[in-house]
């Protein structure tokens, strides 16, 4: 699927002229504004404005990651995590200790910690002599993604860990050691199960010849992307995109998984001049792309039987859920438009699809910009597109 290298005739110049009006905003610039829209009944681009400009995206970033992570893992995949036993048992003694292996599982909760201690109980386990340890290796130990601003810590995105539950919530606030945390989270939900434990929570690598007593599951990564898209989760996107540089490149970092994601785009023709992968969430100031780039992604994910439907349904419908639940509440738009969103102080974004006429892709910038009336013009110009 390519874009027409002209557009449309008179129809069409009466519809970009509607458009050039819909974009027009106060404190909006046009030369910090790319805009582009795709019929996908007449096959056709039928509105181009600075579709190449390179522009910060704020989170239709997340695009390139669910785009990515769908096609990479598939829709069913789930993020395990393990309680590994190293030592042995003699009766109802564990002579050793407890390793919980996390894999990057971003939606794991203390129920299922719960889960892994009821495990231990089941195996006829009423003692451990040893430690109960926090093993985060899968992934690197840095908390942010780069170029974060140093306010993003915790107050836009938990410290991330390949061990981390409920989101860092621990004690009443959001830790800055989630592994350890949760290490001491297992510790007390076996103590809460009349299990003695003789050494306390720490961190710790795991033996890989250690045996696997439980494991629970992450939800299926279709409802993943979806909590990411729908909500705009930025947690949920630095996890995934270190998940994808972990399993794909053997390095659980955000480089990797930014390798990953560019590789993606390449192997479905989305041209990357322009284009910069930087996290997963798109609070990085290093973060680029072009609304070129985004819309020839949307058109390629649609088009993708294996995983069109699914990335389709995770992103948020217009005044109905979501990040657009009070947007285009009436009007043509109601419930014909499904996109991503994108706000940062500097950064001002909407793409996604009008039906499945029209795909559309939207990026402004400014410094600041104000995202309210860049929002306004957002919404007309989606509005004009369902009126069509």
């Amino acid at each position: 699927m390519v874009f027409a290298l002209a557009l449309a005739g008179p129809a069409s110049a009466t519809l970009k002229a509607k458009l050039d009006r819909a974009l027009r905003a106060p404190g909006i610039s046009s030369g910090q504004t790319g805009a582009i829209v795709y019929d996908l009944e007449r096959k056709t681009t039928v509105y181009r404005h600075n579709r190449a400009i390179s522009l910060k995206p704020a989170s239709n970033e997340k695009l390139a990651v669910a785009v990515t992570a769908l096609s990479t893992f598939g829709p069913g995949y789930t993020i395990p995590t393990e309680l590994r036993a190293q030592g042995h048992q003699s009766g109802s003694v564990w002579h050793g200790r407890l390793v919980l292996k996390g894999y990057g599982d971003p939606a794991l909760s203390g129920s299922q910690l719960g889960a892994l201690a009821r495990a231990v109980s089941k195996a006829g386990i009423t003692r451990v002599t040893g430690a109960i340890v926090g093993d985060e290796s899968f992934f690197d130990k840095l908390r942010m993604g780069p170029g974060w601003k140093a306010s993003y810590y915790k107050n836009e995105c938990p410290p991330l860990s390949a061990l981390i539950v409920n989101r860092g919530h621990f004690k009443g606030s959001i830790t800055s050691y989630p592994a350890l945390a949760a290490a001491k989270m297992l510790r007390a939900k076996l103590v809460g199960r009349s299990i003695r434990v003789g050494g306390r929570a720490k961190l710790g690598r795991v033996d890989p010849d250690s045996d696997v007593i439980s494991t629970v599951h992450s939800p299926a990564l279709r409802w993943l992307v979806r909590t990411m898209d729908r909500q705009s989760d930025n947690f949920y996107a630095e996890m995934l995109i270190k998940e994808l540089g972990a399993v794909e490149r053997s390095s659980g970092t955000s480089a990797a998984g930014a390798k990953v994601v560019r590789a993606e785009f390449l192997a479905r023709d989305v041209p990357t001049k322009g284009v910069v992968i930087a996290d997963g969430s798109g609070l990085s100031a290093y973060d680029r792309l072009t609304a070129r780039a985004t819309a020839k992604l949307l058109m390629s994910a649609l088009a993708d039987h294996q995983i069109g439907d699914v990335f389709v349904d995770s992103l948020a419908i217009a005044g109905v859920n979501g990040t657009l639940v009070d947007r285009m509440t009436s009007g043509a738009a109601y419930k014909n438009v499904r996109a991503k969103t994108g706000t940062t102080d500097s950064a001002s974004a909407l793409s996604g699809y009008v039906r499945r006429r029209f795909v559309f892709s939207i990026i402004q910038n400014g410094r600041p910009i104000p995202w309210w009336y860049a929002r306004e013009a957002q919404d007309r110009f989606a509005q004009i597109l369902a009126r069509q």
